[in-house]
């Protein structure tokens, strides 16, 4: 049994247009991601904003705008990879999307599918939509009678006409005329036909189309008069010119031609430098923009005189993302709609300004895992859910490429902003007066002087200019509420305690003139500062500054910071310079524990905080360290030791923790800030750090104030704001543009840095020039510390780190970097290269071979490294700096990706499926060998494979299935043994490019697992579906030899949440289907499981 659930949405657009949808005087833009409908508003001239999203069985190939007669609002046809197609309107009532007509079924068994893509175009006379979905024929569904049935909801039936064209590379409805040729009908319709024939040439035909109502009814797409085959080779795009002008525009690499269908004139213009053309939009009768395949943006504009069109105005727009789809969204701004990178909203007046940025993590290529808690921990948590995994992904493709950091994360949500203020260092929460529940002052503490916000009951904010005896002229290290309706203030040269009633400053203390406060931390009862570094003083706040307790230090064991616990009196915790940690006695200092905290001399402690994160639990004791760790420690409050050593990477500078309560419970979680800032609390019995969306927090707050509870105050680089953490995980992404495709990545946790294949395109006098190169970038940053340029036409195939037996004995980390040749006729054309990381963390080359073919895949086997080429898989042992071939085994066709697992190794063959092989070292004088020890006995066209248990192995292959493979070794016969059989599969729709493996500890409730997947069917029933298309056909396995009926023993993860969602009578419908026993799996025994599986993501 087998559980799949995304843990990011499909992002990458290839479908988008603007209509009246949701409004009937309001366009809006409808984005096709995948297998997803995004529906976004324009609250403003440029702005987009999400305003519904909603899944759809099948992966959207078509979307089209359709108009009926007697509605005010547009409805839209969408067609799937799996041959359905349905229209939907928007139902204002239920605020959803409604199915209005579904054609289940345009699939034609017999005929070959289409060598490029579906494409769909509507008649401008709103009478036909033509699919072209298979080569030769041609998908004709009638509007006429849709439209001339007043209130009638449904289109035409579909009929197919063939044709002898093949290899259509465009096609498009020409604009009807006033005027027509001698004998064509009043009522003719036109489609242009851009093909390709037998000969490679380039043709262009205008066919006209007829449709003869019946049962069933039949249309004739007759060839007319024109018909040309001398165009350019690469001619790509026919684009329909409206009234007044007419014609087409015929739009290849190096010219555009403008046609007139009636005469047969031409009026071209060659451009200055070629280029590919990926899609185009209309902007008014005469302008259309234009995109490249190299991110450019072009308008195009047709020159008229008195005899129709003179010539063309070609200018380049700017630069953004290579455009899949475009969209004019009127007043000078257009959604450029990429897949290979983020999708942006341009103003076209100042020069193709992104505005407005859509992220998109599609598509990877390659990533890696970091696990950012594996730093000398006693124990480790490796989950992705808790935030301490992060995968980093390498997205996009040659000048949208980038490195994508994704992680698991709390979303913070702004509530206002408060004034835009710069130099901010720290934030404080008062309460005035004393006894109120809920804090209405805010404290800013600046370089050199000290704000006061109060917020007042009518909602204004007033800055104080002066501030009840508290000092403002000098930044504050401390503010805060103390007993008996007393305030409390630490700068760095004096510490007042100040009634809060009246504002009398009732006690002080100062340090000598040479002396300064560098750290304070107080709680009800006690404060404790630390002079100069050298000194630490406690000061019993019940007795205004009186009876203090002083302890002196070595210079060469300086205080960092200091720390005193709000639930105890008996102690404080002080962080030394010289990487130790202490825990001293509160009335006279002595010291209680002391620890060293890192190995490293150059990390030491900043920040301390002692407090309860997990309920009936131990404190926990959290030390962000300079070097951006953060160490924890369970605190044992009897003995007052140390134990469970946890350290986690949040960046590369310490973070600054504040303490964000958990109502009155006592329980509190912490805020991180850092670049990589981090809420830190409990879920289910454990600690996790989670990502949050506030990349630019400098520091942060509680503010719980009485019109937003459980808000924080949060500083910027340039303005102080409000926001409200959010409960739920989601999925965060950082991006880091390289601008070159990252085509492999590895991660080595030793040398703290990634390992980059990346491949950069550039064109220099209309050639393309492909390098690539390895690249060695930094852990935390991505910044790049080293870089190798591979040989011109070499090209990065695969990147491992791994672990090498140098002759010392010893064994050492190592990047091994696979290559192969953008040449095929090259007799050497790919190459081992072995690299070190120096202590100066540059790349050095220790050993490499030129072998027979590309390296696919790499892996090690004991010790090994094995090595998928061309046509084999090889063993090379690695001695004295040289590379040696061990052991070779000759695959079926060619294998992809290889998968290692102690001594045996699963090859992903290129047609073939997966095969495993048994490495076994050679004893007595014997060579080493490789041995064929299982097989799946099927043609499946593999993309990758992964080791998830004990003889199971995840597989996926080019047409978007997941298959999981099972190898029984307790099989009654040795064919039983060798054979590896299917025992789940389901189908994803998107191809895998690469598995990883993560651990992650089983929940305590995983039995329940096959529960929910005897309820994926009886769910899947109660949940409506857009165009009437079910769960099981959208999920059944299916490729070239055969198609399943519905999924096997795999669970749809996102179709089981949907099962929170469901009304409560619906849900025990559900439960009460599935004859389990109804006292331990009722309706909320149900819905806490599931809220446990998605936490899993």
């Amino acid at each position: 049994m087998a559980y799949v659930a995304p843990i990011h949405r499909p992002s990458g657009v290839r479908h988008a247009l603007k209509l009246r949808f949701l409004d009937s005087n309001e366009e809006c833009l409808v984005v096709a991601k995948a297998n997803r409908l995004e529906i976004y508003t324009q609250p403003a001239p440029g702005s987009l904003v999400l305003s519904y999203s909603e899944a759809i069985y099948g992966k959207i190939t078509v979307l089209k705008k359709l108009k009926l007669a007697n509605s005010p609002r547009e409805y839209l046809f969408i067609g799937t990879d799996l041959y359905m197609y349905f229209v939907v309107s928007w139902d204002p009532e239920s605020q959803r999307i409604r199915t209005e007509r579904s054609f289940l079924k345009l699939a034609d068994e017999t005929g070959r599918d289409s060598p490029t893509h579906d494409r769909c175009v509507l008649d401008p006379a709103d009478r036909f939509l033509v699919l072209q979905l298979y080569d030769g024929m041609v998908t004709v569904i009638p509007l006429a009678a849709w439209r001339r049935r007043a209130g009638a909801k449904f289109l035409g039936e579909p009929v197919v006409a063939r044709i002898t064209d093949r290899f259509i590379r465009s096609l498009a409805f020409l604009y009807p005329r006033p005027e027509r040729e001698k004998g064509e009908k009043s009522d003719s319709t036109k489609i242009a036909f851009l093909f390709e024939d037998n000969q490679q040439n380039t043709c262009f035909r205008i066919r006209s189309l007829e449709h003869f109502d019946g049962d069933p009814g039949h249309a004739n797409l007759d060839p007319t008069k024109v018909f040309r085959s001398d165009l350019e080779r690469h001619t790509s795009h026919l684009i329909p010119v409206p009234a007044p002008i007419y014609g087409l525009l015929i739009l290849s690499e190096t010219s555009i031609i403008h046609y007139n269908e009636i005469t047969g004139q031409e009026v071209s213009l060659t451009f200055d430098e070629a280029t590919v053309f990926v899609t185009w939009e209309q902007i008014d009768k005469k302008t259309w923009l234009l995109a490249d395949e190299y991110g450019r943006l072009y308008s195009c504009l047709l020159l008229l005189g008195n005899a129709g069109v003179t010539g063309f105005k070609i200018d380049i727009i700017g630069t953004t993302s290579k455009a899949s789809v475009l969209v004019y969204l009127n007043n000078g701004y257009a959604f450029i709609g990429s897949h290979s990178g983020d999708s942006q909203v341009i103003s076209i007046r100042e020069g193709g300004e992104v505005v407005q940025s859509v992220s998109n993590l599609g598509p990877i290529l390659d990533f890696a895992i970091m696990d950012m808690g594996s730093r000398g921990a006693e124990s480790q948590i490796n989950e992705y859910s808790s935030g301490q995994a992060r995968i980093v992904t390498g997205s996009g493709a040659f000048n949208d490429g980038s490195l994508r950091s994704v992680r698991s994360g709390v979303v913070m949500e702004e509530q206002g902003s408060i004034v835009e203020m710069d130099h901010i260092i720290d934030l404080f929460a008062l309460r005035a007066p004393s006894e109120s529940e809920y804090v209405n002052l805010l404290v800013v503490s600046l370089i050199e002087e000290t704000r006061v916000f109060q917020f007042l009951p009518e909602g204004e904010i007033e800055e104080h200019q002066e501030y009840k005896g508290f000092s403002l002229s000098e930044s504050t290290l401390l503010v805060s509420n103390i007993p008996n309706g007393r305030l409390l203030q630490v700068t760095g040269a004096s510490i007042h305690i100040v009634d809060s009633e009246d504002g009398v400053v009732t006690s002080s203390w100062s340090p000598a003139a040479a002396e300064l406060i560098i750290s304070a931390s107080a709680n009800d009862e006690y404060l404790a500062i630390a002079l100069g570094g050298t000194e630490a003083i406690v000061f019993p706040l019940s007795e205004d500054l009186n009876g203090s307790v002083r302890r002196k230090f070595d210079s060469d064991d300086q205080i960092a910071c200091i720390h005193v616990p709000h639930f105890s009196n008996d102690f404080c915790v002080v962080g030394f310079w010289g990487v130790a940690v202490a825990i001293l006695k509160m009335g006279s200092l002595e010291t209680i524990q002391r620890i060293v905290v890192s190995e490293e001399a150059v990390s030491v402690p900043r920040s301390i905080l002692l407090v309860n994160i997990l309920e009936g639990e131990s404190p926990t004791l959290l030390i962000a360290m300079s070097s951006g760790e953060v160490v924890s420690f369970t605190l044992n409050i009897k003995n007052l030791s140390l134990s469970a050593k946890k350290v986690v990477i949040l960046g590369t500078q310490h973070a600054k923790f504040k303490v964000l309560p958990r109502g009155d419970s006592g329980l509190s979680n912490v805020f991180a800030t850092c670049e990589h800032s981090s809420l830190i609390y409990e879920s289910e019995g454990r600690i996790v750090f989670s990502a949050v969306t506030a990349d630019e927090a400098t520091c942060v707050c509680s503010f719980n104030y009485e019109a937003s509870p459980g808000a924080i105050a949060i500083a910027t680089g340039s303005e102080l704001k409000i926001a409200v953490l959010e409960t739920e995980r989601t999925t965060h992404v950082q991006t880091l543009p390289l601008h070159e495709t990252v085509r492999r990545v590895a991660y080595s946790s030793k040398l703290r840095a990634f390992g980059l294949g990346t491949v950069r395109r550039t064109l220099k006098e209309n050639y393309e020039i492909i390098r690539a190169c390895f690249k060695l970038v930094d852990e935390i940053l991505f910044k790049q510390l080293d870089t190798y340029e591979l040989d011109e036409d070499e090209i990065v195939e695969s990147v491992i780190r791994a672990d090498l037996l140098e002759e010392s004995g010893e064994w050492v980390e190592r990047f091994i970097v696979g290559t192969g040749c953008l040449i095929d006729d090259k007799p050497m054309s790919g190459r081992i290269i072995i690299f070190a990381v120096t202590s100066d963390r540059l790349l050095k080359v220790i050993a490499e071979l030129p072998v027979s073919g590309a390296c696919r895949a790499l892996g090690v086997v004991g010790g090994r490294i094995a090595v998928a080429l061309d046509r084999t898989v090889e063993i090379y042992a690695f001695s004295a700096k040289s590379l040696r071939k061990e052991a070779s085994y000759l695959t079926c066709t060619a294998p992809i990706d290889i998968a290692v697992t102690g001594d045996i190794i699963a090859i992903a063959d290129l047609m073939k499926s997966v095969t495993l092989v048994e490495y076994r070292r050679g004893v007595n004088g014997l060579p080493d060998t490789l041995s064929e020890i299982g097989r799946h006995f099927s043609t499946v066209w593999t993309t990758a494979v992964a080791d998830i248990d004990c003889n199971t192995f995840l597989e996926s292959d080019a047409e978007g299935n997941l298959m999981l493979l099972h190898r029984d070794q307790e099989g009654l016969t040795e064919d039983d043994k060798r054979r590896l059989e299917i025992t789940s599969e389901i189908r994803l729709g998107e191809m895998v490019n690469r598995i990883r493996t993560l651990d992650v500890a089983a929940l305590p409730d995983a039995v329940v697992i096959p529960k929910a997947f005897l309820a994926t069917t009886l769910l899947a029933e109660r949940i409506p579906s857009l165009g009437g298309i079910t769960f099981n056909s959208f999920r059944a396995f299916k490729n070239q030899i055969r198609q399943a009926d519905e999924p096997f023993r795999f669970v749809d993860g996102e179709l089981i949440e949907k099962f929170l969602d469901l009304d409560e009578n619906v849900g025990k419908e559900v439960v009460g289907s599935l004859g389990v026993n109804p006292v331990k799996w009722d309706f909320e025994g149900v819905r806490l499981v599931i809220e446990r599986l998605k936490r899993l993501r």
